[in-house]
């Protein structure tokens, strides 16, 4: 699978951001979709993680309440909704695609490109 993240940008604390990433063929559904973030200089880390379904997902403490991931199976899309934006949610997103729902980058598969989002103070 193919996957292309768009809808960074610059927005300033307290705005809010929607990403999408979009997948390339058929089984898409068949994929646990996850977002992760990575700070310059700092390693890449978990944000957000969504089942086959859509019925089971999982946030890291940082941004749990204010950020949420959604999936249309028959867009083949996934989402983040980032709501009340802070500094430190400076980074370039990243989602990805794996089988199994968990935190760790080493479990997908597959990455996007990444989405850069800066937030100003």
């Amino acid at each position: 699978v193919q996957l292309q993240a768009s809808g960074g940008g610059l927005v300033q604390a307290g705005g809010s951001l929607r990403l999408s990433c979009a997948a390339s063929g058929r089984t898409f559904s068949s994929y646990v979709m996850g977002w992760f973030r990575q700070a310059p200089g700092k390693e890449r880390e978990f944000v957000a993680v969504i089942s086959r379904s859509g019925g089971v997902t999982n946030y890291a403490d940082s941004v749990k309440g204010r950020f949420t991931i959604s999936r249309d199976n028959a867009k083949n899309t996934v989402y983040l909704q980032m709501n009340s934006l802070k500094p430190e949610d400076t980074a370039v997103y990243y989602c990805a695609a794996g089988s199994v729902v968990r935190t760790s980058p080493n479990a997908y598969n597959y990455w996007g490109q990444g989405t850069l989002v800066t937030v100003s103070s």
